[in-house]
């Protein structure tokens, strides 16, 4: 009789295929799905399971119950399930099970986190921190500009190529999540930035070598997501800034300080390159003083009420 996980590792690695050929999606979601099936895998070895077809609805509350024995967060299970879920379709559309085997499990994700942010003040600190002297100053200072600038992914930003820059027109043609193509513009500051680091910087890290890319190493190669995010944290900590700065937080800076300038909500997610406007709608978080001010200056009766002499 085969192993188990040799009767089940195929299947989920011509699922993996299918979102990732078929489907286009990003590979940081088809990497997730590959972490999350294999822990199902895994437990299914420990249950004796060697093929698919004895998978049923028990099997899959006792993977569900071992989820949160194992102190995983609600969000973190229900999205465990979604990928369990999107499998058993494949396995049912390939004939490899009779039918869905999933049983109906409520699950609530749990509140939803607001993004953190900084403030103004806080990223013009952090933006002051490479020394734009030094080759890797110069690529530093670009980085940051560009990614506050266009609300990049960290992958978008690292992965960046020459080719999707357009200076006539100011603006980054970028492949985001599921191969979709978005334009994104970028600003006066971050032109400058970018320029500067083209025409010295990059030529002096490259050592003659040749890259597509725009953001490289010492060594010529492009930076990686973990070296770009110790580059972020070390100049949040040299900036003073006490709380954790990721590159996710110059993204969420972005879509904030635009939704607040009065930028509308689609043209924030066209940027962004979100495919459903809800995943935006989270930026939409202001505080309570800038709420009143708004209410005070706009509604009728609150500028009526304004221009009224006081009683006596």
């Amino acid at each position: 009789m085969k192993q188990a996980n040799e009767s089940l590792s195929p299947c989920i690695d011509a699922f993996l295929a299918m979102v990732a050929v078929e489907q286009g999606l990003a590979r940081n979601t088809v990497d997730a799905y590959a972490r999350d099936l294999a822990k199902f895998s895994a437990f299914l070895i420990s249950r004796g399971v060697a093929e698919w077809r004895q998978v049923d609805g028990l099997l899959i509350r006792s993977f569900v119950r071992s989820l949160r024995a194992g102190g995983l967060n609600p969000r973190s299970t229900a999205r465990h399930m979604v990928t369990v879920r999107r499998l058993l379709h494949f396995l049912r559309t390939e004939n490899i099970i009779e039918e869905s085997k999933l049983p109906e499990i409520v699950l609530s994700p749990g509140p939803r986190k607001l993004p953190q942010t900084l403030s103004g003040d806080d990223i013009r600190k952090l933006l002051r921190q490479p020394d734009a002297a030094q080759p890797l100053g110069a690529r530093d200072q670009a980085m940051l500009e560009i990614l506050y600038a266009a609300g990049l992914r960290v992958s978008e930003l690292v992965r960046l190529e020459t080719r999707q820059i357009n200076f006539d027109g100011n603006y980054l043609t970028i492949k985001g999540k599921g191969a979709k193509v978005r334009a994104v513009p970028f600003g006066k500051w971050a032109r400058e930035g970018l320029l500067a680091y083209l025409k010295q910087g990059r030529a002096k890290l490259l050592k003659g070598r040749r890259s597509s890319f725009v953001f490289t190493n010492r060594s010529g190669n492009p930076l990686t997501r973990q070296g770009f995010w110790k580059v972020i944290r070390r100049y949040a900590l040299l900036a003073g800034i006490e709380k954790r700065v990721t590159p996710h937080t110059l993204r969420h800076s972005f879509a904030t300080h635009l939704l607040e300038g009065g930028a509308d909500l689609r043209s924030v997610q066209s940027m962004l390159g979100h495919a459903d406007i809800a995943t935006t709608q989270i930026y939409t978080h202001v505080d309570g003083a800038r709420l009143k001010k708004v209410h005070r200056e706009h509604h009728p009766r609150e500028r009526a009420a304004a221009r009224r002499p006081a009683r006596e």
